[in-house]
């Protein structure tokens, strides 16, 4: 394009057709959908504690809490950008002063939109770890109840995706929700290290009025402040934490959906989605896909790659108060918590109430081979061998049995045990007909593995009720945190309306 032909396009002043449609206008709409209310929250607050420190006189600190108290917010969360003012917060000081004249202004005294644009992201980060956690615990409790009530189902595992050891699918559903625990926590330490104030930090070397940071963080609900005021405004390390946590928990939560996804196969037919979670073919009137399980497991995947986004962004950008960590990067990690909140809530309701194929599970855990490893521990603990000779003897019998076309561990006898032993260690081995009935039965093997944290039946429940108390913990968290944030809004409508109520 010509000089002619881009001034024809985009105008010749402030802001250009295509700058507002690449970067002021998504801004803006963002803004409004997701800043907006904490952007209030500041404004009350900061109003506020000017008047507690002296900075602002009562009759002015009236006219500003008249102003906030009739922004029309419904109107600003519905307006379209028109390039009238750069952006949100402009916008709103505007329509501020239009109600409350020239001293509204005051306002924004001792502050900068990098404090409160930083201090911004934190409140609403805040607020998106909140939203993934409720989901978070919701599945949590989903798996520890499917735990519970599978602690005596017996089941067939896998490692290398071939068959590995009897197990009960209790011990899979509390090892999945284990896993989720620790991501919980993880998400719970990323809202922690986010819960500090910039506010005060200014533009980036703090101010000369004589603010009071600590009120001002206690008014916005933090536990306390980013005390350099550089640090307040360059910092990126507070979402930085956040995106690989969740990440983390979609990269982790994914991993299950595949398995599942397995096991609903007719080749497996361990399990069966109920119907408000499958659909039909267009073509084939017998199907049921499982798609909230593929669904699911694609959009892990696309909550992992949003959250990455957030990293990538801030990998090597100036440590300064700088847009390529603000405007443009928030929107990513909004998108990551949207689809891992919906995705958790989705996997609650799926595996809640997905049917298990218990029969089918419990007669392949019975027939397979799964069972040798414990014939080999029986003949070290019955039969004086170290594990080496009784591995060799174990290997040994399943190779010639499957050679012979045996596919039922239940089927071999002592004698074929007793003829490999002589081969390999020279001597018979001191197993009775009851000692290998015993060794070779799958529900001898689960209730054996009594171990801590081990797949005995005795365990699982034992996990399961303990993993009960861990939900109740976590449920508690989120109830006081909820509450925290629920009465610092209480606060500081009760303080502005104060505000109004005092003459000048």
């Amino acid at each position: 394009m010509n000089r002619d032909e881009i001034i024809a396009r985009d105008g010749d002043s402030f802001p250009g057709e295509s700058y507002t449609t690449a970067v002021l206008r998504p801004a803006y709409d963002e803004a409004k959908r997701m800043l907006l209310p904490s952007m209030m929250r500041i404004h009350r607050a900061h109003l506020i504690m000017l008047r507690t420190a002296g900075i602002l006189s009562a009759s002015d600190a009236a006219v500003i809490a008249q102003s906030i108290d009739e922004l029309n917010l419904d109107a600003l969360a519905s307006s379209e950008y028109t390039g009238e003012f750069e952006d949100l917060f402009f916008t709103v000081e505007h329509q501020m002063m239009q109600i409350g004249g020239e001293v509204t202004g005051s306002l924004h005294t001792a502050r900068s939109r990098n404090d409160m644009g930083m201090t911004l992201y934190r409140m609403v980060m805040r607020e998106q770890l909140l939203r993934v956690l409720k989901a978070a615990g919701n599945l949590y409790e989903t798996l520890v109840r499917m735990g519970a009530e599978h602690a005596e189902t017996l089941t067939l595992e896998h490692t290398h995706t071939q068959p590995a050891q009897p197990s009960i699918l209790g011990h899979r559903f509390l090892a999945i929700a284990d896993v989720l625990g620790r991501d919980i926590r993880r998400v719970q330490q990323a809202y922690a290290s986010l819960d500090y104030s910039p506010m005060g930090g200014a533009a980036l070397t703090g101010t000369g009025f004589p603010i009071n940071r600590e009120h001002m963080a206690e008014l916005l609900g933090f536990r306390g402040l980013v005390e350099n005021s550089y640090d307040a405004v360059a910092a990126t390390d507070y979402i930085a934490h956040s995106a690989i946590t969740l990440q983390l928990m979609a990269v982790d939560t994914g991993r299950s959906c595949v398995d599942f996804l397995n096991w609903c196969t007719a080749e497996f037919g361990l399990y069966r989605v109920a119907a408000p979670y499958v659909q039909i073919s267009s073509i084939m009137p017998q199907k049921r896909n499982p798609v909230s399980i593929e669904h699911s497991r694609s959009l892990l995947s696309a909550a992992a790659a949003s959250a990455q986004t957030v990293l990538t962004m801030m990998h090597n950008t100036p440590f300064g108060d700088i847009v390529d960590t603000e405007d443009d990067l928030q929107p990513h990690i909004w998108r990551s918590v949207e689809i891992l909140t919906n995705v958790l809530e989705l996997l609650s309701g799926v595996y809640g109430t997905i049917q298990v194929n218990t029969d089918v599970m419990r007669e392949r855990a019975l027939a397979s081979f799964a069972n040798a490893t414990e014939l080999a521990d029986t003949l070290v603990r019955d039969g004086g061998l170290t594990f080496h000779q009784a591995h060799a003897i174990v290997s040994r019998l399943v190779r010639e049995a499957d050679v012979a076309g045996v596919t039922d561990i239940r089927t071999l006898t002592g004698e074929q045990v007793h003829a490999i032993a002589r081969d390999v260690v020279g001597h018979d081995v001191s197993l009775s007909a009851e000692q290998l009935a015993r060794a070779l039965n799958a529900d001898n093997f689960v209730a054996v593995r009594t171990s801590k944290g081990g797949a005995a039946p005795s365990e699982v429940a034992r996990m399961a009720a303990a993993r009960v108390a861990t939900a109740a913990e976590f449920a508690a968290w989120l109830d006081a945190t909820h509450q925290h944030l629920s009465s610092v809004d209480a606060r500081l409508l009760t303080e502005t309306a104060a505000l109004r109520q005092t003459e000048g």
